[in-house]
């Protein structure tokens, strides 16, 4: 297996973010609703916490100042597996779910792949002769192939990774012949597929997307449904009546028209879920992580489970 090195982002910036200072509460000059400092964790969910933030505006609350929302993802839960860090669930208070990016598979036009089906069987068979790229190690784009590996049946530590820090080095990968298939966000991939350099052999959501004559892998005989997705939380120390006041906002604002329209023109999927739900699902978001991780050899060791709310069947 190629090797790079990882990146510990993300985690420790959202407990900071969430967790620094005790929880604060402004009413707005209306004196009706609650305020909320909302913030990314980091870059790549900026346009997730600003469409956030819109929405929450519209909606009539203040978002420049009060208690903290910090706006994070699975990118920064897999990244404290890989550095051995504590788990989001411990470091902030999970609070919502929010949006989740579609992940596509891609081949070279001209790919002796015509469709998953041989690629997957390429896969099971060789994996150590199957060449695959995306982002850096450790990362969604490289949990989804291995989540893919383990629902094929391959043998998952024999899988043929490299990650590439730019979705546009991943590209140039795929297209110089370095890889033999590559994963990530649609987005990334959408100008070679319109120009017709790459094809899709499957998108990773649970819905085929309309605009892509593709396969889900769900239809592809692999059991897998899977974002690269983003939520809010809380501060650590958070009271419950604060929990609960900033759960209601997330309910209100990721079920109104604003965060329907800014997913809409993003092209994110809305996938809202709040609460002890979100807390369960979490909970068996960070054991699958770590499975996966696992699996491809990048973490040796086992930990607790991790459950905010009251532990029960995931979502």
């Amino acid at each position: 297996m190629r090797r790079r090195l990882f990146f510990a982002w993300g985690l420790g910036v959202a407990a900071c973010a969430a967790g620094c200072g005790a929880e604060r509460v402004t009413r707005s000059a209306a004196g009706l609703r609650t305020g909320y400092s909302i913030t990314a964790a980091e870059r790549r969910w900026t346009h997730v916490g600003e469409a956030f933030a819109g929405a929450a505006r519209e909606a009539g609350y203040e978002t420049g100042a009060g208690t903290a929302i910090t706006v994070t993802g699975l990118g920064a839960l897999a990244s404290a597996e890989l550095n051995n860090g504590q788990s989001l669930p411990d470091t902030a208070t999970p609070l919502s779910r929010l949006a989740g990016d579609v992940e596509v598979v891609v081949v070279p036009a001209d790919s002796r792949f015509r469709d998953f089906d041989s690629f997957g069987a390429h896969l099971r068979a060789e994996p150590g002769q199957t060449p695959l790229a995306g982002g850096p190690q450790g990362e969604p784009d490289h949990l989804l192939f291995g989540l893919i590996a383990r629902g094929l049946g391959a043998d998952t530590r024999q899988v043929d990774y490299t990650g590439y820090p730019t979705s546009q080095e991943a590209v140039v990968a795929l297209l110089s012949g370095k890889a033999a298939a590559a994963a990530g966000l649609l987005a990334d991939w959408r100008e070679s597929i319109t120009t017709g350099k790459v094809k899709v052999l499957a998108v990773s959501s649970a819905a085929r997307v309309p605009e892509l004559d593709a396969p889900t892998l769900l239809e592809s005989g692999v059991r897998v449904d899977f974002t690269d997705w983003a939520a809010a939380v809380g501060p650590e120390r958070m009271s419950d009546e604060g929990r609960e006041r900033a759960i209601r906002m997330c309910e209100e604002v990721t079920g109104s028209s604003q965060w329907a329209a800014a997913c809409r023109a993003a092209g994110w999927l809305s996938i809202p879920l709040s609460g002890d739900d979100f807390g369960r699902w979490l909970g068996s978001e960070v054991e699958r992580t770590r499975a996966v991780l696992r699996d491809l050899g990048l973490i040796a060791s086992t930990k607790a489970t991790t459950c905010w709310g009251s532990c029960g069947n995931g979502h």
